[in-house]
């Protein structure tokens, strides 16, 4: 039997990719599908989670000189 869901192709690149797909194995059931190395379909009301968890996960990785102590 088919089921229809409201998704969002999301294009990118790979890094980013493998970063929202360790947020869908945090948080099962965001991504629908993994099309290519650069394209994935996300739950349309999931895109604000991934956004959010995309930016704690880059800020994590930029370096500001203001931090050092």
């Amino acid at each position: 039997m088919l089921t229809a869901s409201k998704c969002i192709l999301v294009q990118c690149d790979p890094s980013i990719r493998a970063l929202i797909l360790q947020i869908n194995d945090e948080r099962p059931g965001i991504v629908i599908d993994e099309l290519d190395d650069t394209h994935l379909l996300v739950k349309s009301d999931k895109v604000d989670i991934v956004k959010q968890e995309l930016n704690k996960l880059l800020s994590k990785n930029i370096y500001n000189p203001f931090d050092e102590e």
